[in-house]
């Protein structure tokens, strides 16, 4: 059965790969970039590969929550139900700053971008029968500071990048059980993939960028982990596949997520 799937940062590395994957399927997909060079371009590849022409594209800068919101009444007027939401947009090294107030941009593009997002697509999210919200954590998970959450300070850029990452995996948490008829999965899809991201952070890689596009391919439309909400996906876990598996301790305590919601909420 063909789903409407959105892909955040799917005009390269594992988000394009995924849609892909998923345009080969016949899905109906939303690829999604920072500019609008990159969306089209990206949307004629995809054409053109999979033969699937029910491919479009929406462009909005992440680190800017204003394009952020610009670009769900855009999705809004165009898209009448989503049944997969793909959150995996995401930036560590990077010389570029937020145009989010003083926040950290790892902050801005990894959880606060999504968080918006996803709130406000939830009514389109809400008309699937059985929808899906995949979240992009990642091995990298650190607690989140009170300066951090108030954009003050220095962080060094992996543990900002920790940082953003167990937010989002504490707001995926919170959100799931908000809204217990959506399957909501932190995932992460693999350490040092051959991904631009990874190889311009470390100059390396341990496994091929496909580890990724095929568990975020299995997570968004396998028969396997329907129902399934709520939880974190390790796919360090295993070879070729991970497992689901403990996220960091913060992620479980229901004091730290409340205080994390409510100061979302404020900064938003």
């Amino acid at each position: 059965m063909s789903k409407t799937i959105l892909i955040t940062g799917s005009t390269d590395g594992i988000g394009k790969l995924t849609a892909i994957k998923l345009a080969e399927d016949g899905h109906a997909i939303y690829v999604h970039g920072r500019t609008k060079e990159k969306v089209q371009a990206v949307i004629l590849e995809l054409k053109k590969v999979s033969g699937n022409e029910n491919i479009d594209g929406f462009v909005a800068d992440f680190s800017n929550l204003d394009e952020v919101k610009q670009m769900t009444k855009n999705i809004a007027k165009k898209v009448s139900q989503i049944d997969v939401l793909i959150n995996n947009a995401g930036v560590f090294k990077t010389a570029a700053t937020s145009e989010f107030g003083d926040f950290d941009i790892r902050l801005v593009v990894n959880y606060f971008a999504p968080y918006v997002l996803t709130n406000a697509l939830l009514p389109i999210v809400k008309k699937s029968q059985a929808p899906r919200i995949i979240n992009l954590s990642s091995a990298a998970q650190a607690h989140v500071t009170n300066e951090m959450l108030a954009g003050v300070g220095h962080t060094n850029t992996s543990e900002a990048y920790a940082q953003s990452k167990l937010a989002l995996t504490m707001w995926s948490f919170a959100f799931a059980k908000a809204n217990p008829r959506i399957s909501t999965i932190a995932v992460n899809p693999g350490s040092l993939l051959n991904t631009k991201m990874a190889n311009e952070a470390y100059g390396q890689h341990w496994s091929p960028a496909s580890k990724g596009a095929d568990i975020l391919y299995d997570l968004a439309v396998s028969d396997v982990y329907e129902g399934v909400t709520g939880t974190y996906f390790d796919n360090d876990k295993g070879n070729p596949k991970g497992d689901f598996a403990k996220a960091h301790p913060d992620a479980y305590d229901e004091g730290l997520i409340s205080k994390l919601i409510k100061k979302t909420k404020e900064i938003i």
